[in-house]
Order: C-alpha cells, then sequence, then structure tokens
C-alpha cells in the first residue's frame, strides 16, 4: 500500500514537471524579448543595404533587436500617418519625408544620410536591342517604371520628360508621341522583377537595385548626367516611437562605419 502510493506520488511529480515544461521554455523567450526592440519603416531600395546596417547595429548593440518594414516610401508614410507604430523612417525622397512630417508623425529634423542615381535595365538578352538612353523612345518598347507617387517612379518621370524633348530622340523618332510605359509598379523592386523575367523590354531603376546576386540577369545602360537624377534619402525618427534607440541608429547610419555600409551596396554620400 505504501509502495502504491509512493508509486503513484512520484507519477504526479512527474506529470507535473511535464506540464511546467512548456511555461519554463517561454520563460527563456520571454527573456529573449525583454531586449529593446527598434522597428525601422525603409524605402525598399534600402533593403540589402539597411539590412546590413541593422545587422551591424545589433552587434553594437547587442541588447537591440532591429526589425525592418521594406515598402514602397508612399506606402510607408501613409501607414505612418494612420498610427503604424516605428521607430525610424527612412524614405526615397524629401516629398514623402515632407508628406509624414506635415501630418506630424516625423520628430526632430530630418537628415540626408544618402543618395543614389538612375540606370536603365534590360534582360540579360536585351530583346529589344537597346543601344542607348534614346532608344526608349521606340514606340514599340515595352517600358516598366515604378508608379509616379513611388520615389523612383517620380524620379524616372523627370528623367523622361527631359528625354522626350530631346534633340536625339527626335531625331531617332521624329513620330514620337510618348514612351510606352506598359507597367507602374508600386515599389522599385518591382520594376527590377518585371525586367529580370521578360515582362518587359527595359526599366528604369537605381543604380543600387543591380545588386551582384542579379547582375548576370540584366543588362545596365547608363544615363547621361545631364538627364539623370539625384535621389536624397532622408531620415528622421517618429513621433512616439523610442526616441533613444532611434537617435542611436540615426547616428550610426551617419557614422563612418555606417556610411562604409551604405557605399558598399553602391549608395553615395549626402552633399557635403
Amino acid at each position: 500500500m505504501a509502495r502504491g502510493s509512493s508509486a503513484f506520488q512520484r507519477a504526479a511529480l512527474l506529470i507535473a514537471a511535464l506540464l511546467a515544461l512548456p511555461w519554463i521554455v517561454a520563460c527563456g523567450g520571454a527573456d529573449a524579448s525583454d531586449d529593446d526592440t527598434l522597428t525601422v519603416f525603409a524605402a525598399a531600395s534600402l533593403t540589402n543595404a539597411f539590412t546590413a546596417l541593422g545587422n551591424a547595429f545589433e552587434a553594437e548593440h547587442p541588447d537591440t533587436v532591429v526589425e525592418f518594414n521594406f515598402a514602397g516610401s508612399q506606402t510607408l508614410a501613409t501607414q505612418l500617418l494612420e498610427g503604424a507604430p516605428a521607430d525610424v523612417y527612412a524614405a526615397a525622397n524629401t516629398v514623402q519625408m515632407s508628406r509624414a512630417a506635415e501630418g506630424g508623425v516625423i520628430e526632430g529634423t530630418p537628415v540626408i544620410f544618402a543618395t543614389n542615381r538612375l540606370v536603365i535595365i534590360t534582360p540579360a538578352d536585351n530583346p529589344a536591342d537597346l543601344q542607348s538612353m534614346f532608344d526608349l523612345g521606340n514606340p514599340e518598347l515595352k517600358l516598366v517604371v515604378a508608379a509616379e507617387e513611388v520615389p523612383a517612379g517620380r524620379y524616372a518621370r523627370q528623367v523622361l520628360d527631359q528625354l522626350a524633348v530631346s534633340e536625339p530622340l527626335l531625331e531617332r523618332y521624329p513620330d514620337f508621341d510618348g514612351f510606352n510605359i506598359v507597367s507602374n509598379e508600386v515599389n522599385v523592386l518591382q520594376v527590377v522583377t518585371r525586367v529580370r523575367l521578360g515582362e518587359a523590354d527595359a526599366g528604369i531603376v537605381y543604380e543600387t537595385d543591380v545588386t551582384p546576386d542579379i547582375a548576370a540577369q540584366l543588362q545596365v545602360l547608363s544615363i547621361i548626367d545631364r538627364f539623370n537624377v539625384t535621389a536624397e534619402y532622408p531620415l528622421a525618427g517618429v513621433v512616439d516611437g523610442d526616441a533613444e534607440l532611434a537617435a542611436a541608429f540615426i547616428d550610426f547610419v551617419l557614422s563612418p562605419a555606417g556610411q562604409q555600409i551604405l557605399a558598399g551596396w553602391g549608395f553615395a554620400a549626402p552633399a557635403s
């Protein structure tokens, strides 16, 4: 009888221990979640560079976890204006940053942390046989760009507006009546994808979008400086975010180490 009671007690203790195990594991997870989380909303064109910056920032701040939301700058600004929580906003142009600032969601004064330039891309086999930027005037060429409200789309249209009245283009295509834009994408990375998949003959993207992992799938044509534009990338903290963490991240992006990471992904330093 005593042995049976002892066995029952041991079994009860074992069951209790097994039931407690998930709670102990969850507590371990809870301890990990005690780390500070920095939420960064960043333009899609910053995906690779900011992922590298986030990893480097975490290495210097081991108690911090950096989480990113990458999308078109206009989408991110809308999310912030609708109350989405974030600590830092990095846009691909000053227009969307100003929109967020005017909506009262930006903390402090935005700072330009990088610049970029545009290029023309074609599939690797260049099916439309583009030889220069002026060949974009070919009415049969299928061109894809980002939508007008997207920074890359806005910049692309500035280039196209100048091209449309240029003498070299009009000499080649005397009956030119506008570019054959077949798609307007929600962000610049979608432009790259369409061209890579052969769904368009050409696209206009940032230089930094032609990353080493996809370079072999594309051909790149330069845009003459007088037709090109300089994209400025502003960065700022977000109202109601973690101001201390945001300031630390912004300082890191602007630091020599941060600028070196950005340069490694093809971004140029802001004008002094």
